[in-house]
């Protein structure tokens, strides 16, 4: 089966013709700064070959119909890059290794750290703002119907990002370990271990024991900076790549048109 020609580069990534007469002595000195750009690019794609993957991931065909509930998948992940900036930053100030450094390190990056008044609240915000969207990103592909051949390996992956993201809402409410949220998580936990067979197991894992101690705080911490995150990030690829290699679907209400050349003829 012969293989779709490559996309062609967007007309501002292009190299500009030359002058007449120019044999290209003295080409780096004329050099214009987007020329420029696009020769240090030239220069690594030359010694990585990232362009095909990067045309095969970006330049693709889209079904007709295609809106603006599609743009919720991508605004999810943008709220997931939020959530990694401002967490790198919130990490540099905070203190989980005793619930009252815990305590003093949130007061201090939210009263007295440049800018920790902003990042934080960006962090806090970010986190509703991101269940939010995976939830409407997920309710669209639901009624769309994009979660059908081929594309059920690709939703399994959303569900699990998704139950991933409630578990790093959860794990970060704890941190900054006010009475909110330690009665919020003791609420939460408790009720994990109501849960069938591994109930028990798992309270007593996010616990670090039988009761809330100074192992739960690192325990939480390690799980909310370290685990979680990584594995979204891990899961975010492999969503990309599906989505890049199967496409997207087009919207319910539009109806295929059958290829002209497969059309019966008909006598005028």
């Amino acid at each position: 089966m012969p293989r779709l020609p490559a996309p062609p580069l967007p007309k501002a990534l292009q190299p500009r013709p030359r002058r007449p007469g120019d044999d290209g002595a003295g080409l780096a000195d004329s050099l214009d700064p987007v020329e420029a750009g696009i020769t240090a690019v030239d220069w690594i794609d030359e010694r990585t070959s990232l362009s095909p993957g990067l045309r095969w991931m970006m330049f693709r065909k889209v079904p007709r119909g295609t809106n603006w509930y599609y743009t919720l998948g991508t605004a999810t992940l943008f709220a997931f890059l939020n959530q990694a900036v401002t967490g790198v930053f919130l990490a540099m100030y905070y203190q989980p290794g005793s619930s009252g450094g815990a305590y003093e390190s949130v007061r201090y990056i939210t009263t007295d750290a440049f800018l920790g008044q902003f990042v934080r609240g960006m962090h806090k915000w970010g986190a509703s703002v991101m269940i939010i969207l995976i939830f409407l990103h997920m309710g669209r592909v639901f009624f769309f119907g994009a979660y059908k051949y081929p594309r059920e390996l690709t939703w399994v992956i959303g569900v699990v990002l998704l139950i991933l993201t409630l578990a790093m809402g959860f794990t970060g409410y704890l941190l900054p370990l006010d009475q909110r949220a330690y009665w919020a998580t003791i609420v939460g936990v408790n009720i994990n271990a109501g849960g069938p067979f591994i109930g028990p197991y798992l309270s007593n894992f996010l616990l670090g024991g039988a009761d809330f101690g100074a192992t739960t705080l690192s325990r939480f911490y390690a799980i909310h900076m370290l685990i979680i995150p990584g594995a979204i990030a891990a899961l975010i690829g492999a969503h990309l790549y599906l989505v890049a290699k199967l496409g997207t679907t087009a919207p319910p209400w539009l109806k295929a048109e059958p290829e002209k050349a497969l059309q019966p003829e008909t006598d005028v």
